[in-house]
């Protein structure tokens, strides 16, 4: 640095000054505005305003005072900021919906949970409330220390008192130059508890902290799904929670469901969420809600949700969690200011500090009052000893020309101090009566006795820590509630939301316009072959169910795309509908482009290394990759096979590496070739030849051969069979394959082909949307190259074709009940001539013979 001959003018390195004034500037916003003290819980302006209205006297047994006045002397004594700053802090500090425990009584319009904001600060007035008077109790009594103001004029206090652990309870957010705090809000004699645990042992876990302190508990009420990121925030100052609101669902007399939501999560604007609701009922992306009212009042809240009588409440409500801050996440970020330094502090380091301030006020406050009563004690001592030279000293004083003679005569005749000898010249002469000279006697013996007692506190720590027990116990039996948000989880351990979810069988259908939805395997029951079925999903315009098939809540799901990407999803996070529903959009569950849709859906269990996924394109391409390379698969999926131009996945299957494969094509032909023919290969593999086809032919479906098995294959108009699987002989991979279904414009091209055993159920799916449920072992039993038997009665004035078949677990009863449209015909004969009697008429035997 060099400087000019006169000395004006500095040069200085820019970037030192930049680096410099930053860091001051970081620094000052840390410390001064930005970050709570970790003792007692507050920033410095929130301090500041507490302290101005303990100045100025508005306690909370006084007169309320207008927050124009308290706003004034705070930014003219300490907090030289803006007033609006200033007034809409006060504001947050009188809301019961932002703060657990309010510090200020807030008087006339301070806002609401709708977002409105608070009325000028001529209009409302405030003071004290009654716990914040906690905050500062004993401040009198040398407890904290002072610091000048932004002038030097005044002082303020460097931490308040602070005689409950407000950061804690009231929590706090903030955000400083390069970091954040954000301290949720918790329930007051749950961490008063903490405390006294942490004061009887030092070496306590936050496993057993969290025994006494669960969880959060915020002003909103609502619930904190699973215990996982408590934990994690108890024990390294950082997680994150989800919250929920808390609803339930009424029933009325017409059948109708309402959904009524009492709390929502904390923070989050309640006409904000009406309004989102509202928008999503008319973007058609949650569908079924009727009316949507606000009934808020003075005894608490009440948003209806009127739902309508075809619609599933519990399936909008997990729709309302999913895309509205019904349900939200809270980011814990334990950073607060321990000795002016910013740090991440655990539960028990939180309270460990705490305790510490608080030791430290007991200790000081001790201290006070020792240095208080041995000043009197002092005082009373000198009034004795006059007492009993009573005759003496009024001769002294009697005969002593001014007073400074008679004090120095009292110092020097009665060895008393200065002190002392002035209260004696000061004594008045009703002191000398007898009941008065037993009083001084009686006080000053009481003062012995005190400091006696104050001395042996700053003796023994046990003795300052019962001091800290027993008024912390006088805080919580003031102030305490009842606890406001629930933890929906019950211990300590690691739980997580799966282990909440009852385990059961389902059924999940997928509609070709990408519509799903889950309901019970239990919803449809068997019935004869040849019936009409039922309902089995409302459809609209030309939608159909593509895809059907059982699984448990608890499964992974993978889904496959014709684009050959896998997404994948939980069993219990499909929302479940009714028979009737058709679902909701898959792109409300899946992160799919708009030209991609599933072509194969794969429940796993558990990924072993072990097992395999083998795929089949529609142009016969065939790959087998490991089904742990799919274990970890992003939001918006992962690749799963790489596409040829112009081909799509058609089939994919689950293996044990040791199985045979079919394939079949429209046009009836089918290959049998062991899946070790195909390599295993990556993830992003293209794969190799499964089956050649003909130029106007492509694959319909793949599946793994099992021993026992019989190949059940379905036709366009309903037909269908059950051949013995050894009649297709094993060839090599990429042959044509021979013909196991001569098609015809009777029976028409193939749909399906499946392996079966004869102890399931078959589910057909029309593209009208009816569904029937046939026994398999009810479906003739015939060569390879035959037509095969009506299985479904088709609307052929309705242009009505089947979409789709999925094998299905056999109805445990066993009973085959009629349709809700009754029998229909097979072909064009009544249904009682019509049983599976393998006749001529039935399966149209035109001959057995090989293909190739």
């Amino acid at each position: 640095m060099a400087e000019t001959p006169n000395s004006q003018i500095k040069e200085v390195n820019i970037s030192q000054e930049m680096r410099t004034s930053f860091l001051d500037y970081a620094m000052s916003v840390i410390v001064s505005r930005a970050l709570p003290d970790v003792r007692d819980g507050l920033k410095p302006v929130h301090r500041r305003i507490l302290y101005a209205m303990h100045d100025l006297g508005i306690h909370a047994d006084k007169p309320y005072k207008k927050s124009a006045r308290i706003v004034g002397d705070v930014i003219g004594k300490y907090h030289p900021h803006g007033d609006v700053a200033v007034y809409e802090t006060m504001v947050r500090m009188a809301q019961d919906f932002n703060y657990r425990y309010m510090l200020v009584d807030g008087h006339g319009n301070f806002g609401s949970v709708d977002g409105d904001s608070a009325a000028a600060m001529r209009y409302t007035e405030s003071r004290m409330s009654k716990i914040s008077m906690e905050l500062l109790r004993d401040i009198n009594k040398d407890t904290i220390d002072y610091q000048d103001n932004y002038d030097g004029e005044e002082k303020e206090p460097v931490v308040l008192p602070s005689r409950f652990p407000n950061l804690l309870v009231n929590g706090t957010s903030g955000i400083a130059v390069g970091m954040a705090t954000n301290i949720p809000p918790h329930q007051l004699g749950e961490v008063i508890e903490g405390v006294l645990a942490l004061s009887h042992d030092p070496d306590i876990t936050t496993l057993e902290l969290m025994e006494i302190i669960p969880g959060p508990d915020f002003p909103t009420g609502g619930i904190i799904l699973g215990r996982n990121g408590i934990r994690k925030a108890y024990e390294t100052g950082r997680g994150s929670i989800t919250l929920r609101a808390k609803v339930e669902i009424e029933q009325k007399s017409n059948g109708k469901e309402t959904i009524i939501v009492h709390e929502i999560p904390y923070q989050v604007n309640k006409a904000k969420l009406i309004e989102r609701i509202a928008e999503l009922v008319r973007e058609k992306k949650i569908e079924g809600i009727t009316d949507l009212r606000d009934e808020s009042d003075r005894r608490g809240m009440r948003i209806v949700i009127e739902v309508r009588k075809d619609a599933n409440a519990n399936v909008i409500l997990n729709n309302l969690y999913k895309l509205t801050a019904m349900q939200t996440s809270f980011g814990i970020n334990n950073l607060a200011l321990v000795n002016g330094h910013p740090r991440v502090l655990s539960l028990k380091q939180l309270l460990v500090h705490y305790l510490d301030h608080q030791k430290v006020v007991i200790r000081r406050r001790t201290e006070f009052e020792l240095r208080k009563a041995e000043a009197r004690a002092h005082i009373l001592e000198g009034l004795r000893v006059a007492l009993d030279n009573l005759d003496a000293v009024i001769n002294l004083i009697r005969n002593s020309a001014t007073t400074d003679i008679a004090r120095e005569g009292l110092m020097t005749q009665f060895n008393l101090s200065e002190k002392q000898a002035q209260a004696i010249l000061d004594m008045r002469l009703q002191r000398l009566t007898g009941l008065e000279r037993e009083k001084i006697e009686e006080e000053y013996q009481g003062l012995v006795k005190l400091i006696a007692e104050l001395k042996g506190i700053l003796a023994d720590e046990e003795k300052l820590l019962d001091i800290i027990r027993e008024e912390l116990l006088e805080i919580k039996g003031r102030f305490n509630d009842k606890r406001r948000t629930e933890i929906a989880a019950g211990g300590i351990e690691n739980i997580d939301d799966e282990d909440l979810i009852p385990r059961e069988n389902i059924v999940i259908t997928l509609t070709h316009n990408g519509y799903i939805k889950r309901l019970p395997v239990s919803t449809y029951r068997a019935q004869k072959r040849g019936g009409r079925g039922i309902q089995g999903m409302g459809t609209h315009d030309d939608d159909f169910v593509e895809h059907l098939m059982t699984t448990s809540t608890h499964d992974t799901i993978l889904f496959f795309t014709n684009k050959g990407k896998v997404y994948r999803s939980k069993g219990y996070e499909i929302p479940e509908f009714s028979r009737t529903a058709k679902g909701i959009p898959i792109v409300n569950l899946l992160e799919i482009d708009k030209d991609e849709w599933i072509n194969a859906i794969i429940p796993v269990e558990e990924f072993v290394d072990d097992w395999f996924l083998f795929f089949t394109t529609k142009e016969g391409v065939s790959k087998r990759s490991p089904l742990s390379s799919f274990a970890n698969i992003r939001n918006n999926g992962l690749i799963a096979v790489n596409l040829r131009e112009g081909d799509e996945l058609i089939s994919v299957r689950l293996t044990d590496g040791s199985k045979q494969i079919i394939i079949g094509t429209k046009k009836g032909m089918l290959i049998r070739f062991p899946e070790d023919d195909v390599r295993s290969m990556g993830r992003t593999a293209t794969g190799v030849k499964g089956i050649t086809l003909d130029a106007d032919d492509e694959v319909v479906g793949m599946e793994v051969l099992e021993d026992d098995n019989d190949i059940l294959i379905v036709t366009k108009k309903g037909y269908g069979k059950r051949t013995p699987a050894s009649e297709y002989r094993i060839q090599g991979r990429g042959g044509k394959g021979i013909k196991t279904c001569h098609v015809t414009e009777k029976n028409g091209e193939l749909v399906s082909v499946r392996t079966v055993t004869g102890e399931e159920d078959l589910m057909l799916i029309t593209t009208g949307g009816v569904l029937i449920r046939i026994d398999v072992a009810s479906i003739s039993r015939t060569g390879r190259n035959t037509q095969g038997v009506k299985l479904i009665s088709l609307r052929e004035n309705e242009n009505e074709f089947v979409a789709t078949a999925a094998k299905v677990e056999k109805e445990e009863d066993g009973e085959s009940t009629e349709g809700e449209h009754g029998i229909g015909e097979v072909l064009g004969e009544s249904s009682e001539s019509n049983d599976g009697d393998n006749t001529a008429e039935n399966l149209d035997d035109l001959g057995s013979a090989d293909e190739e």
